[in-house]
């Protein structure tokens, strides 16, 4: 990955707190990782997915090579040495270049992109952001192979149950025929494909998006975008509602009523004196919205509606969810 000049998500949550991953790190003395047993362990688990159905061929040309890498632990167990203010973080996960780009690959890509857009009724912009910000329109997909990934940090025994869930989910993909071992790629945590989807999310939310009886999330963009729109759509996605926008808080603005959390009409914050960033009044919509400020109550500050809460149930980061739709709308030209 080009670090410091293009991040994608992944990248970004390894080196910044207020990126909130999935699993929040400890301050707990961890033993220092051995692995002594895995031998042993990997056959027990063998028996245990053959006795839940998976095949003898998958089970032996999955795991025909398998090591514990040390790496993924590594990466498990650091703690971010630093942390981005929202506008380092926007400037580098949204600069014009990505804008650029997504609006290329929008138009390259489109026939594809509004299929699954119609189909799902997520808009053709957003599910573009989601690609250029996840994995740089699919460039950046991860090298780890995520069976080997899975299997160490289910050895590990930290967060054991879990990833031990997804290895099994792992083999489920493989024994059904959508990819092969060896091409089952991803992040340090087992994160696949251009959608970076875990497993456990394939498995629930991924689609066939080009009919061949396969999901392939690493090579065929069909199923990447109708995977990703059909988990937006899941999980609450409003087809007739942007995700939000920047605004104006009066100074007097009380503090207490900004959070995700809080919800009032549009037409009740205008009241209350928000306002667009020009000081225009705000969109006369029948909407309920909330006020999520940035970089610790410093700001800026934004207005959200439902869609933002939606894109947090793809990443839990409040910046995660702005740099998404701020690339949407400009790829959108707003």
């Amino acid at each position: 990955m080009k670090f410091w000049k293009l991040l994608t998500a992944a990248s970004v949550v390894a080196v910044m707190a207020a990126n909130a991953p999935a699993f929040a790190q400890t301050d707990e003395k961890l033993p220092e990782f051995t692995t002594e047993g895995f031998d042993k362990w990997l056959v027990e688990f063998k028996k245990e997915a053959a006795s839940k159905g998976i095949s003898d061929a998958t089970l032996d040309v999955a795991f025909a090579n398998t090591k514990p890498i040390p790496k993924v632990i590594e990466y498990d167990r650091s703690q971010p040495e630093f942390k981005l203010t929202f506008e380092q973080y926007l400037d580098r996960v949204v600069p014009q270049s990505r804008v650029n780009e997504g609006r290329k690959k929008y138009a390259e890509n489109r026939e594809i992109i509004d299929a699954a857009a119609k189909k799902y009724g997520v808009p053709g912009h957003y599910l573009t952001a989601f690609w250029g910000i996840e994995t740089g329109f699919g460039r950046f997909t991860g090298g780890y192979s995520v069976v080997d990934s899975l299997a160490t940090l289910a050895f590990e025994g930290r967060r054991a149950e879990y990833f031990r869930k997804e290895l099994m989910n792992a083999l489920t993909i493989i024994d059904a025929g959508h990819i092969a071992p060896e091409k089952m790629s991803g992040s340090w945590a087992g994160a696949m494909g251009q959608a970076q989807f875990m497993p456990s999310t394939f498995l629930n939310y991924a689609r066939d998006g080009n009919g061949d009886g396969k999901i392939d999330l690493w090579g065929a963009k069909e199923d990447v975008f109708a995977s990703a729109a059909n988990y937006l759509s899941s999980v609450g996605w409003h087809a007739d509602e942007r995700w939000g926008r920047k605004i104006s808080l009066p100074e007097n603005f009380n503090t207490e009523f900004e959070g995700r959390d809080i919800h009032k009409p549009i037409s009740e914050w205008q009241e209350l004196g928000v306002r667009m960033p020009n000081g225009a009044d705000l969109p006369a919509a029948d909407m309920e919205a909330s006020i999520v400020i940035v970089n610790d109550g410093e700001g800026p500050a934004y207005m959200v509606y439902n869609n933002f809460h939606t894109i947090m149930h793809w990443n839990r980061s409040t910046y995660f969810a702005i740099a998404v739709g701020t690339l949407a709308d400009a790829i959108a030209g707003r």
